[in-house]
């Protein structure tokens, strides 16, 4: 049985989470629109880099609520499900996909791929369209701050309140844009590889919260810590922060992986792989 966000603590691994979504210069669409006319997108036309067969990539470890188990093949977890979803648009089966393993920060970087698209919480951003593709975006996320309960940011409602905190992100990340960049702290933020490591600086009382985008912030509260909450998410601007699909530049996939995205919106089958893994309470807005 599939496992939803908000299961109890002994009843799933202690995994850490996953970065945010990408760097800087987050765009609602810079990913081209859907195609017009429907496409030939069967896996006999497809030019996939082994023919028959589609390699997607992820990050290891694959966390939740993206992932389940560190296993992306299994199906579960929200981009588990969306990656099985897209690919059984294109006339895969699930034995015809394969998983390979791409660092964060390796797979928006330019240069050929070992995949035919990845999956990763990657933001769409304009600065990373100029290097590889992006598909339209299969999820809007906002970005939150996480703390303690006995934070000194714990009760803070607006962006002034937070000015003065010691805040903590992953390298690479939309979230430790925001920092920079929104919440312009009077402190330097702390840089992390890895989500896992801000969440133990978090843990160990050396940062006085994290940014991460919503869904993550809604797994370490609700799963992860038992003396964490959501102090408030920001919200979206320019239409929204979107992960989106990547492939190379120039990649021959982009229209049909469009297409096949956008009869899963239009079938509602998007909506409800989302309302099965990232449904929770709803977290409070920060004001100016």
């Amino acid at each position: 049985m599939r496992r939803s966000l908000f299961m109890s603590a002994a009843a799933v691994a202690a995994l850490a989470l996953a970065g945010c979504a990408s760097e800087a210069d987050t765009a609602a669409s810079s990913a081209p629109a859907s195609p017009s006319a429907s496409l030939d997108c069967s896996p006999e036309t497809l030019q996939t880099l082994t023919p028959g067969t589609l390699t997607i990539g992820t990050d290891s470890p694959a966390y939740p609520p993206y992932f389940e188990d560190d296993d992306p093949s299994n199906g579960e977890g929200f981009e588990s499900a969306v990656a099985y979803a897209v690919a059984d648009q294109l006339g895969f089966t699930d034995d015809q996909v394969t998983w390979v393993t791409v660092p964060f920060n390796k797979s928006y970087a330019p240069g050929a791929k070992d995949f035919d698209f990845d999956i990763n919480q990657i933001s769409i951003t304009p600065k990373r369209a100029k290097v590889v593709d992006f598909s339209n975006g299969y999820y809007t996320v906002n970005q939150a701050v996480v703390a303690l309960e006995d934070s000194p940011i714990a009760d803070a409602t607006t962006l002034a309140e937070l000015q003065d905190a010691k805040l903590g992100a992953q390298v690479g990340t939309t979230s430790l844009d925001f920092i920079n960049e929104d919440i312009q702290p009077t402190q330097q933020p702390l840089v992390y590889n890895d989500t896992n490591d801000a969440k133990s600086a978090l843990e160990a009382g050396q940062i006085d919260g994290i940014v991460v985008d919503l869904p993550t912030a809604y797994y370490v509260t609700a799963v992860e810590f038992d003396n964490a909450k959501i102090v408030g998410q920001f919200p979206a601007q320019d239409g929204g922060e979107q992960f989106g699909l990547l492939m190379a530049k120039g990649s021959p996939l982009v229209g049909c992986v469009n297409q096949a995205l956008a009869t899963l919106d239009e079938s509602g089958e998007l909506q409800a792989i989302q309302d099965e893994w990232l449904v929770g309470e709803d977290a409070p807005y920060f004001t100016e």
